[in-house]
């Protein structure tokens, strides 16, 4: 990869196909630090090896849900997985994967950032209830 910060984040930007923000001000503020933590990404996830990368995809997704990741870094793997060709289905079974090992509130969260990718939406009750919004139990 290259030696120049700005040729450097684009590239980052083609191979991974999302940069987050820390990325960017990374680039600018600590150049050798973010090669350092890239390179350790590259070679766990990015570099072709055993998994093929739809598959890292959701590893990837389902772990970010655990870890209660932000919502936006969830959704930047929810949108490389899909323009891999993964399907909205396939990606909320994996979702649903964290929640008999991390509970409700964190497969919430992933849930929700799949919910605005993908555009689903539900069935909503024909009796009067109150509202839980997009963060209720169970």
């Amino acid at each position: 990869m290259s030696e120049n910060p700005q040729d450097y984040i684009d590239e980052m930007a083609r191979k991974r196909g999302y940069v987050l923000d820390y990325h960017k001000v990374m680039a600018k503020q600590d150049f050798p630090v973010l090669q350092a933590a890239n390179h350790l990404v590259s070679a766990a996830y990015l570099d072709q090896r055993t998994l093929d990368r739809r598959t890292k995809e959701l590893i990837f997704i389902v772990s970010l849900t655990v870890m209660r990741a932000a919502k936006g870094h969830i959704q930047s793997h929810i949108r490389v997985a899909l323009d891999l060709g993964v399907s909205a289905t396939e990606i909320l079974e994996a979702i649903e994967i964290s929640l008999p090992e991390a509970g409700i509130v964190a497969f919430q969260g992933g849930f929700e950032a799949w919910r605005e990718v993908v555009g689903a939406d539900g069935i909503e009750p024909r009796v009067s209830v109150h509202e839980g919004g997009s963060g209720a139990g169970a």
